[in-house]
């Protein structure tokens, strides 16, 4: 009996210290004063496609409309293209009104993919740059202009701008905000201060036009389609960049039951997207292609909360049943901590964080049992709700 306690201690010790040591890695890289790509002095304007999938957006899709209208990008060279999905017509009406690209579609099965297809379709194709945004974003005015300077540089094919909350009006969503910035530290702004590409996150990112149709031509994805796309891109060797100091604000999750919903989806979808490329590595490692490598392995790391909550329970048990062995399980907890502390920005670290880890046990409950309820989830579509607040 001793024995068999031991393997299954070191066998999920071992496999939590690659976890915990992974996210050590790229949260201690994140420390480093980051650099943009350069761009050549003198750039010419890009014609940008600002693609808004908006599925029952009524509530914010005005907003993030008007603040794409208000670009100092000349309006000649970009157009905001709403993609609306089950919205209603007042509000369709509303935004015909506007200067913009109105697509409206209507699928049983809604999905992002297939909204971004029939606006591309319907789309001539002379736009150099397609800009994907979530219908609850907002956009300073800089924004086009910010990345017109960067995609001004040839090599650049990928973009992922840094999304930042929009809301911290509860403690959830202050929850999701600072969850979102350790995301951001480590794997987008540790991943290039090392050299590797920076993740996706569904919006706020863009795209050389003709790679991004292409590519999404390929795709049927449910949920995560920005895992699909990140993969996909990898694995053909393309590099994505960051851009840290240019912002696209996004409505962080302000209900429980929300936060549950969009967990259970981003689960089902990395353990989905798992199965469905790991039989790319052997080729993939062939050809060097150390970014796909990369993010397959982060599609087997275990969610950031389960994975603190799991630690902490292991240190307590193990102190319970042997305490030779606890001092290892309190030491990977407290790395882990480590890591996390030194990911979040120091605007974030006052009281009132403090006061919203208290939440931490609830919402770790509702995280596992999430594990059991995965079944078929990758196969519906599973919408968050913008506009509205919760408890």
């Amino acid at each position: 009996m001793y024995i068999l306690i031991q393997i299954v201690d070191w066998a999920f010790f071992v496999l939590f210290a690659a976890n915990v040591l992974y996210l050590l890695v790229y949260s201690v890289a994140s420390r480093k004063k980051f650099r943009c790509v350069s761009a050549p002095a003198t750039v010419r304007k890009l014609r940008f496609a600002v693609l808004i999938p908006a599925y029952g957006e009524d509530e914010v899709i005005e907003e993030c409309v008007r603040a794409c209208m208000k670009q100092q990008y000349p309006a000649s060279s970009y157009d905001t293209v709403v993609i609306s999905d089950h919205m209603q017509a007042e509000t369709n009406n509303r935004l015909s009104a506007l200067p913009i690209r109105l697509i409206e579609v209507h699928f049983r099965q809604s999905t992002k993919v297939k909204a971004l297809n029939a606006a591309m379709q319907v789309l001539e194709t002379g736009y150099d740059v397609a800009l994907v945004l979530d219908a609850d974003n907002l956009i300073p005015p800089t924004y086009l202009d910010e990345l017109n300077r960067v995609f001004a540089n040839s090599a650049v094919e990928v973009v992922q701008t840094h999304r930042v909350a929009k809301n911290l009006n509860n403690d959830m969503a202050l929850l999701d905000a600072v969850s979102e910035e350790i995301n951001n530290s480590i794997f987008r702004l540790g991943h290039v201060n090392v050299g590797m590409s920076a993740a996706l996150i569904g919006s706020g990112m863009a795209f050389r036009y003709p790679l991004f149709r292409s590519v999404m031509a390929k795709m049927k994805a449910v949920g995560g389609f920005d895992r699909e796309l990140e993969l996909r891109l990898l694995y053909a060797g393309k590099r994505f960049h960051y851009m840290q100091e240019t912002y696209v604000y996004d409505e962080k999750i302000q209900s429980r039951s929300d936060f549950s919903r969009q967990r259970r989806r981003w689960i089902s979808a990395q353990l989905h997207y798992a199965g469905m490329f790991t039989k790319y590595l052997p080729k993939a490692v062939f050809h060097r292609r150390w970014d796909f490598c990369d993010k397959l392995f982060q599609q087997y790391i275990v969610p950031r909360l389960l994975l603190l909550g799991f630690t902490f329970l292991g240190a307590v048990v193990f102190s319970v049943i042997y305490a030779d062995w606890n001092i290892r399980w309190w030491t990977l907890w407290g790395i882990l901590v480590l890591a996390l502390l030194l990911a979040i920005p120091a605007s974030y670290c006052n009281r009132r964080l403090l006061s919203a880890l208290l939440s931490i046990p609830h919402v770790f409950w509702a995280m596992f049992l999430n594990i059991f309820r995965l079944r078929g989830a990758n196969k519906q579509f599973i919408h968050t709700r913008h506009g509205v607040g919760g408890s």
